[in-house]
């Protein structure tokens, strides 16, 4: 039998989260009962037991999640949700604040490496603009900006607690809206320059991490650079001291509007029941942010790979998630999510299509 490592007992709530009443009202504890079919048909498969290792687990974890004994995956979809952060201001990217708009073209004109992967595995792209700090923004990509960009967490808070909130309910709301028509699988991704300094600042916070064990090199930064970023989440966590156990304060505080809506992502992907594939270290930075508001999530997530960023197997580690793969990639914008549907589509594959030792007339001491 295959059980999960969290199966949290949900709507156990702390004072600070009854602004998410309205979000997490929907999760639920998911099937067991699927867990222990899907276990049982997986174990009479014609093969040794236990050995497409953890193809066999994701499949039976996507059964019961979507509470199917035959899971269906037609319905692919990677939100990449885009924020600009007035951290950036500080010198910790190596690209321009500016890249951020740019890249919003390249994504509608599918010139983006989410563009390739997602198409590859037929996952429909859709781009969302949650702060992005400007207003050329091309009409294909959802309008929903809170503001244009954040403040930097180094004087003060990033955005107001009502505006992280907005955030949290945007990614919720488009994932819900989606999910409506047909949702089946979920890949979440992030456009924002200079987000892996927040998503540090917040995986510090959240792993109960020294910012220099989770702080790493974003878009490439040299060893000087590094040391100056590393300082950046220190300045913005002693400013600001966020509240570990009040996961709005922490977001907030030290987050970005995009990191809120992946958030809400991962609520509403739970909500309907969708198995939701994180991606990089910012995708698991809002995680974390999901997790704190409801902590049973977890089980709904599936982690597609493990970053170089130095904080993701932190991040990891909290939320009580093994990744499926180990590529170097350090992108963004869902593309590891997207490389991942492969295997996840793979083991579902296994468990709907092939035959059991009775079906293929096979004798099970013979595999």
């Amino acid at each position: 039998m295959v059980t999960f490592c969290n199966l949290t007992y949900l709507g156990v709530r702390g004072d600070n989260l009854d602004e998410f009443a309205d979000m997490t009202s929907e999760i639920d504890r998911v099937d067991g009962e699927i867990i222990d079919k899907a276990s049982k048909r997986m174990d009479s498969l014609t093969k040794p037991k236990g050995s497409l290792g953890q193809l066999e687990r994701l499949a039976i974890k996507v059964a019961g999640i979507t509470g199917k004994l035959n899971p269906s995956l037609n319905h692919k979809y990677s939100f990449v949700f885009a924020g600009d952060h007035g951290v950036a201001a500080e010198g910790v990217s190596a690209y321009p604040q500016e890249v951020t708009v740019q890249m919003l073209a390249n994504f509608i004109h599918e010139g983006a490496a989410i563009n390739v992967l997602g198409n590859q595995v037929g996952s429909e792209v859709v781009v969302v603009d949650v702060g992005v700090a400007s207003d050329d923004i091309p009409p294909s990509v959802i309008d929903e900006k809170i503001n244009r960009g954040t403040d930097s967490f180094t004087g003060g808070p990033a955005m107001s607690r009502e505006d992280a909130l907005a955030s949290v309910k945007v990614g919720y709301r488009v994932v819900e809206e989606v999910a409506e028509t047909g949702l089946d699988l979920l890949g979440l991704g992030d456009m924002g320059i200079g987000n892996t300094t927040p998503s540090s600042a917040i995986t510090a916070i959240m792993t109960d991490s020294k910012p220099e064990e989770v702080t790493g090199r974003g878009t490439g930064i040299d060893e000087e650079s590094l040391r100056e970023k590393i300082a950046v989440v220190e300045e913005g966590l002693e400013v600001n001291q966020p509240d570990p156990t009040d996961p709005l304060d922490v977001l907030s505080k030290v987050g970005g509007y995009e990191i809120g809506a992946i958030a809400g992502a991962y609520l509403a992907g739970a909500a309907n029941n969708v198995p939701v594939l994180l991606d990089g270290f910012i995708t698991t930075a809002g995680a974390l942010i999901a997790h704190a508001i409801e902590p049973g999530v977890a089980d709904y997530m599936i982690a597609s790979h493990n970053s170089v960023e130095r904080g993701h197997e932190a991040a990891h580690e909290k939320l009580g998630l093994d990744p499926l793969l180990d590529l170097n990639l350090r992108l963004g914008e869902g593309t590891g999510a997207a490389l991942a549907m492969h295997l996840v589509q793979s083991g579902v594959s296994v468990l709907n299509d092939m035959y059991t030792f009775e079906e293929a007339g096979v004798s099970p001491g013979g595999s």
